[in-house]
């Protein structure tokens, strides 16, 4: 069908279905560019498009009369019902977590995912977990303190980190969780079950008046593997439920009614994302764990069946619709937010994270796993921090001491990585584990290569510290955990207000995600229904909302 306007609209369906009527005031059809632009952003009110004359427009008002027995004067073409953004992802993830809508903030170690951050989302019933990995007990208690304070009705949720290097960390964690009563943590990087994450989720089970289980521990875990996936999908190992029954630590109660329900109500896979990550695409990874969700629901006819969301690579209107329409219950952003205010990260990471593009990113050894040659996903521009660390452990791989290093080797790492002799770098590592873990003294003193990691773990661990706290002179040693999501955004905010790491607020910007989620899904029903759209219509570019 022509369009006389000339506006980038052109309808190709049939015309045979006649007398389709839209009644109102035609002063309110727009019909150059810009109006109709900002009619079809109005996505919380229905769209019209319309046929007056020769000309093609788009409304939000008027309606559609069910008598259609008269000639139309303005003929309606296309009518899409309004889109709303709590309407996107499962509903009974966001009324089991009392929330606007389906979109989380993950939980970024160190405190990255800060109080600030946390509670700035909670304040708009957004979910966000604070980054509780890598800190102190004494830090995560104060956290708690804080969150809940300003959050006593929620949302949060707080990150409970596999630590197979720090046993006692992970499970002092939950004995904090257990203490002051966090309802929801946010599991990662767990390779299989522990007993500490069975003993959070079985503590917090009862019976309610109709004698229904209630759930008083919520857990949402971060997986990438199906092997994973499919323990945490499961209820409780008999074994480990009947070893903490006898360790007095929940009731015979709480372990049969552990062994009726999973481990996780929601599974966050994660795609490729900054941090640990298994690097997996997101289009084939969701899939395969949805599918999986459907045959353990199917074995064991859970009454709330799991709930399955995606993380890695959201970080535009365009990742997060796809993710949607692929059937995620729910969408967490990551990377994206440490380059906002809020984020516990220094002015001058902000600076680099909003310069990434997405393939400013490498993989690198990470601190907590050294040993075992796990790696993360780190920035590389601006930062000389995985090129170091790769070297790191390339001479641990293939020495079984620092005894054994050339001294020309011994020279660089002194003055090139540590700024310290290796001996200072020792007496250093020595007082921190005297206070954190004397075990591992004691394991090093008998075996040289375990000294050699725990001596390149101390620069592994204060480079992420000094990029958050921003520590004068070590820029270049800064770690920043970092995905090819943080360069997508930066294309996205490019030439808007959101370009500048000033103008970036958590809040605002899982706003502008979830806005852009419910336009451009307007844009692709009404393409569906035979619109051909100007590109100019096609995207959606940041705005500052009036109200």
């Amino acid at each position: 069908m022509l369009n006389k306007e000339n506006n980038g609209l052109v309808f190709q369906g049939s015309t045979s279905a006649k007398n389709r009527t839209w009644k109102g005031s035609v002063s309110c059809i727009s019909f150059d560019p810009e109006g109709i632009k900002e009619q079809l952003l109005e996505t919380d009110k229905p769209c019209y498009i319309v046929k007056v004359g020769d000309r093609i427009g788009v409304t939000n008002y008027g309606y559609c009369p069910l008598d259609n027995s008269q000639p139309a004067e303005i003929e309606l073409l296309i009518a899409a019902p309004p889109v709303f953004t709590k309407s996107f992802g499962d509903p009974h993830f966001i009324n089991f977590h009392n929330l606007k809508y389906a979109y989380t903030t993950g939980a970024m170690a160190g405190g990255i995912a800060s109080e600030e951050m946390v509670i700035a989302l909670g304040k708009e019933n957004i979910l966000s977990s604070f980054g509780a990995g890598g800190l102190s007990l004494t830090r995560l208690e104060e956290a708690i303190k804080v969150i809940q304070t300003s959050l006593p009705n929620g949302p949060y949720a707080f990150n409970l980190i596999h630590s197979p290097n720090d046993p006692e960390i992970e499970r002092g964690a939950v004995d904090l969780y257990l203490k002051y009563g966090v309802e929801t943590v946010e599991a990662s990087a767990f390779l299989d079950l522990t007993p500490n994450i069975v003993y959070y989720r079985a503590a917090g089970l009862s019976l309610n008046s109709a004698n229904q289980i209630q759930i008083n521990n919520k857990v949402i875990a971060k997986i990438s593997r199906r092997e994973v996936a499919s323990k945490f999908m499961q209820p409780a190992p008999l074994k480990m439920l009947k070893e903490l029954v006898e360790e007095g630590l929940i009731t015979e109660l709480q372990a049969t009614l552990a062994a009726q329900i999973p481990i996780a109500d929601d599974i966050t896979v994660e795609a490729d994302s900054g941090g640990h990550t298994d690097n997996r695409p997101l289009v084939c990874v969701l899939p395969s764990i949805i599918a999986l969700k459907d045959e353990i629901q199917s074995k064991y006819n859970y009454e709330k069946p799991i709930r399955v969301g995606v993380a890695g690579g959201i970080s535009t209107p365009q990742s997060a619709l796809a993710a949607f329409m692929m059937g995620a219950a729910y969408v967490v952003t990551g990377s994206i937010n440490q380059s906002c205010l809020e984020a516990g990260t220094s002015t001058h990471t902000k600076k680099l994270l909003a310069q990434a593009d997405m393939a400013d990113v490498m993989m690198a050894p990470a601190a907590d796993m050294f040993e075992m040659g796990v790696k993360l996903q780190v920035l590389k521009r601006g930062t000389m921090f995985p090129l170091k660390a790769q070297k790191l452990y390339e001479i641990y791989r293939n020495y079984n001491s620092l005894d054994e290093l050339p001294s020309a080797e011994k020279t660089k790492l002194e003055k090139q990585v540590f700024r310290k002799s290796i001996e200072e770098v020792w007496q250093e590592t020595v007082v921190y584990q005297s206070k954190s873990n004397p075990d591992k003294l004691t394991k090093a003193a008998n075996n040289p290569k375990y000294k050699m990691a725990l001596i390149f773990r101390w620069y592994l661990g204060l480079s992420s510290r000094w990029s958050n706290c921003g520590e004068k002179g070590r820029e270049v040693d800064y770690q920043v955990w970092c995905g090819p999501a943080m360069g997508s955004f930066n294309d996205w905010v490019r030439g808007s207000y959101l370009s500048e790491p000033n103008n970036r607020q958590v809040v605002d910007v899982a706003n502008q995600m979830m806005k852009g989620t419910s336009y451009l899904y307007r844009i692709q029903s009404l393409k569906m229904q035979d619109l051909q759209l100007d590109n100019f219509y096609s995207q959606y570019h940041p705005v500052k909302f009036t109200s």
